[in-house]
């Protein structure tokens, strides 16, 4: 008789208790070892140290699968520990490959493209043969506490891994996240339970999906739709999320969208009526209003009530064909209503992200945004992304849109689950966004659903796919739609009758006839939308306003001198436990010489002052940029570090009790997903102070579209307003072409109907009095400043307190030398370069020649030139005088505004010759150039 040697582990003890139980019931199942070991518990037999005659192994004694790394020191039926252990291994080894490879075999597929088989998931790769498919093995969460069969442990597995759900989890590093998942899968088999209410409110969102594409398609023929079919369950999957958003607590939830599906949704999920879409299909809006936008990128707002009563918010952002760059925007207004709400646990309101696949691969705002999920200053409480993977981009197949397996595969970069969904089971759909849900709620994180389904007709309903994909569109045109799958399949399990489906279908269908009647009877829209009741914004809006500059009155914006004292003292104290850096001291102590009035107030002390008065008046703060809580070029240092530990300290948030909230952070290397984030939450919080600066300029370069699709031209298309302030470092100073312009002549050429404002201020104190307007005036406009860099420190560039106590910015300031009647020339000019002019006429004595500096480029109406010009004779020659190339900078506008004659006087330009470069890169060269130009403004008088 052979010795058994047990080394009791826990899967060793649920191994032999199951033994034993069967010994109980029958020991002859048992070989003859188990049996003898056994019969030592109770005494029946000898003890179970007493000789056991060896068995011969079946194998021959052989070592088994030597190739897949397992070597047994006996056969799998020897019945010894040391074996079983080994067996156990190999168990354990392909329950983990089913963990991280089964979504590769998945059946998430709708039209059925071959899988290749993975040998990883294949049980004799592992040396399991089919004499251990019977064989009992620990399989932890699939089996809590008990043993299975091998054979039943690959079913569950498959099962729950390469159904019509494949899951991408093994990345996340957190344990308790990954047991988590698995836990609710694997007990589930990921297959959610639903009810028969459940189901039939499945099928009927799928017949709204349905129904409505194939009604605009009889009614409007040939117009673009950007239709859903094929993904029609992105409805009821939109409607579960929005559920199960109520039961936890959501009250409001941003989607952001591009336009495929965008109507299906405005009308199924969003409650737009349907007449309102008719009467844009037949195109009866007012043909004499200017402007607005197609009505796939339009955008809506409206209440949802769930099943249980929650009331939930709904806003569908606006949406150009940009794709992604909406993403930004609808984290930035969730972000703003959450912190309006001191909701600083992110609970009560969610955004939803609705993709496609080849944009979700291919735009690098993707990325971008993603990376701000878990960021201090950009957390929104976790997004749940919906990619609606069509299978093609355009004409574009995967092979050729990306270089992963997954258009999802950039999500990776998170850790978060990835839920690869056949879009063909809407009960698949429905347990990949319940779980998703619940991971979210439960982690504050993102989830991804990446819904496999295809797009019926063209890229628009104009457009011959099968040009370029003629076998995928083969098998898209024998395919049913997803509707008529799932019934069938309900059918089936006599879970609703054809009569109850055929219902809902006449419902659906008459509901839209009326629709049409009313659109064609020209009836319009409620005079009050819904989202007026519940959204916190309708009130609040309602205090500001769009339209002309000129039509609105000027706002004081000067503070009391002892106020602004005190103030700027409180910029400048810390915690007596605070070590401030050496240097910092000497900023700190300069900062309360200013506040005693021994010294002027550099640009950072201004801006500081702008800053604290605006938030002890209750607006709030917020800005973000690369480095800006020290500042570029080390001016701000809003955020003090303890020079001993390091401890960050921001006196701005220490300025009396009941102060509004300011929130300043660095940003990541961003710009487009950053400025898209700060523009949302402009968007939503009007009353606050909403800043993005640029690290240099130019940098706002790599955000040309969220400047031109949405800050320059929202109120057009939209009717939408924002008061978003970009600070773009600029100023040409021998450093080369980069960081030297911020393209005053991009904003400048894209300004029209007052739709931005474009200034540079020249002094702290115009610098504090255009950051107070921005927000004290109800005039909501984009606000475009081209801040300084050498001029931070320029000696001559300061304010006195007084000018802070006083007045208000200027469009234009008087020559400052008060030249008037002896002017034989005016120089108009904006920003550095005043500087440079003032110095050369002192240098020059000239006592002729005038300089104003154009501080607001746009808008400015003529009235404010008149003025400014009012004590010059009109046979005053006007010269523009800039540092930039003619062709750049704000000459070309002035020429374009003007021609040759400034309100009756001579005008031309000096500037450096156009160039397809803003500046060269040798210093010197740049020197040597700004002297010549600077001599010219003053050479011929």
């Amino acid at each position: 008789m052979s010795t058994i040697h047990l080394d009791l582990d826990r899967a060793n003890l649920s191994f032999l208790e199951e033994l034993y139980e069967t010994y109980l019931i029958d020991p002859l199942q048992l070989n003859d070892d188990w049996r003898h070991y056994f019969q030592g518990f109770n005494g029946r037999a000898e003890a179970s140290n007493a000789p056991v005659p060896e068995a011969k192994p079946a194998c021959g004694g052989a070592d088994v699968n030597k190739s897949a790394g397992f070597i047994a020191s006996r056969c799998s039926i020897c019945g010894r520990q040391e074996q079983m252990a080994a067996l156990q291994q190999r168990v354990d080894k392909l329950i983990r490959n089913y963990r991280v490879r089964g979504h590769r075999v998945a059946n998430v597929d709708p039209l059925g493209m071959p899988v290749t088989p993975l040998p990883e998931l294949n049980p004799r790769y592992h040396g399991l043969g089919p004499d251990d498919m019977e064989r009992r093995f620990s399989a932890e969460m699939l089996a809590p506490n008990r043993m299975l069969p091998l054979r039943n442990i690959i079913e569950e597995l498959s099962e729950t891994y390469c159904n019509h759900i494949g899951v991408q989890f093994m990345h996340i590093d957190d344990l308790y996240m990954r047991e988590w998942l698995q836990e609710r899968m694997e007990s589930t088999r990921n297959h959610i339970t639903l009810s028969r209410d459940a189901q039939l409110r499945i099928l009927t969102k799928l017949t709204d999906a349905v129904l409505i594409e194939e009604f605009i398609q009889k009614k409007f023929t040939g117009s673009k739709r950007f239709s859903l079919e094929g993904a029609e369950s992105l409805i009821p999957l939109l409607d579960l999320a929005i559920e199960k958003a109520g039961d936890q607590g959501i009250t409001e939830i941003v989607i952001g969208m591009a336009h495929r599906g965008r109507l299906n949704v405005l009308a199924n999920i969003m409650g737009k009526r349907p007449m309102l879409i008719f009467r844009e299909f037949a195109d009866e809006e007012d043909a004499s209003r200017r402007g607005g936008d197609v009505k796939y990128h339009k955008g809506y707002h409206n209440d949802w009530t769930t099943r249980s009563g929650k009331e939930i918010h709904l806003a569908l952002c606006f949406n150009p064909s940009h794709l992604e760059f909406v993403n930004g925007t609808a984290m930035g207004r969730v972000r703003a209503k959450q912190d309006r709400l001191n909701d600083d646990m992110r609970d009560n309101s969610m955004v939803l992200l609705i993709h496609g696949d080849a944009a979700f691969a291919g735009e690098g705002v993707v990325q971008e945004t993603l990376n701000l999920s878990q960021l201090e200053g950009y957390r929104v409480g976790g997004t749940l992304h919906v990619i609606v993977n069509n299978q093609i981009g355009f004409t574009t197949t995967p092979e050729d849109g990306r270089s992963g397996v997954y258009a999802s595969d950039v999500a990776k970069m998170l850790q978060i689950p990835i839920f690869h969904v056949n879009g063909e089971n809407p009960e698949a759909v429905a347990q990949a966004i319940t779980l998703g849900m619940e991971f979210r709620k439960t982690f504050k994180r993102d989830v991804v659903i990446d819904m496999y389904c295809y797009r019926r007709w063209g890229h628009n309903e104009g457009d011959e796919p099968s040009f370029t994909q003629p076998v995928m569109y083969r098998a898209i045109g024998q395919r049913k739609p997803v509707r008529d799958g799932y019934l069938e399949n309900l059918l089936k399990l006599n879970e609703v009758t054809q009569a109850e489906a055929d219902g809902i279908v006449e419902t659906c269908r008459k509901e839209l006839d009326k629709e049409l009647a009313a659109a064609r009877e020209g009836k319009t829209a409620p005079a009050v939308q819904p989202s007026q009741r519940t959204s916190i914004l309708g009130p609040i809006w309602r205090r500001y306003k769009g339209g002309h500059d000129a039509d609105v009155e000027e706002t004081g914006t000067s503070v009391n001198a002892e106020r602004l004292r005190f103030l700027l003292e409180r910029t400048a104290a810390y915690p007596e436990s605070f070590t401030p850096h050496p240097k910092i001291v000497r900023l700190l102590e300069l900062r309360q010489a200013m506040a005693r009035g021994e010294k002027p107030l550099d640009w950072s002390a201004a801006e500081a002052m702008a800053f604290a008065t605006l938030a002890t008046e209750h607006y709030p703060i917020r800005l973000t940029g690369q480095d800006s809580r020290r500042g570029t070029f080390s001016h701000r240092h809003a955020m003090l570090a303890d020079y001993q530990n390091g401890r960050p300290y921001m006196p701005l948030q220490h300025l009396e009790p009941g102060q509004a909230r300011v929130e300043i952070y660095n940003s990541p290397l961003s710009e487009s997903g950053v400025l898209a984030y700060e523009y949302g939450y402009s968007i939503a919080y009007p009353d606050a102070l909403v800043i993005w600066e640029a690290q240099f300029g130019d940098f706002a370069n790599c955000a040309q579209v969220l400047i031109d699709q949405g800050i320059t031209s929202a109120e057009e298309k939209w009717r939408s307003l924002s008061g978003i302030v970009m600070l773009l470092p600029h100023g040409l100073e021998g450093m080369g072409p980069e960081h030297s312009s911020a393209r005053i002549e991009r904003f400048l050429f894209l300004a029209a109907e007052d739709n931005i404002q474009v200034v540079i201020p020249s002094t702290p104190a115009q610098l504090f009095h255009c950051l107070r307007r921005q927000v004290v005036r109800p005039w909501r406009k984009p606000l475009i400043v081209m801040t300084p860099k050498s001029l931070l420190r320029h000696p001559k560039v300061v304010s006195p307190l007084e000018d802070l106590a006083q007045g208000r910015f200027h469009r234009i300031l008087p020559d400052a030398m008060g030249i008037r009647k002896k002017a034989r020339r005016v120089l108009l000019c904006s920003g550095k370069i005043y500087y440079e002019l003032e110095e050369e006429r002192e240098r020059l004595g000239r006592d002729d020649v005038a300089i104003l500096r154009v501080e607001q480029l746009y808008p400015l109406q003529e009235s404010y030139i008149e003025e400014a010009l009012a004590p010059y004779s009109a046979k005053t020659e006007a010269l523009w005088v800039q540092e930039e190339p003619e062709n750049m900078g704000a000459w070309y506008y002035w020429r374009v505004r003007f021609c040759e004659r400034l309100l009756g006087r001579p005008l031309r330009g000096v500037c450096r010759p156009a160039s397809a470069s803003p500046a060269g890169g040798s210093a010197s060269g740049h020197r040597l150039e700004q002297r010549m130009l600077i001599e010219q403004a003053f050479a011929g008088i």
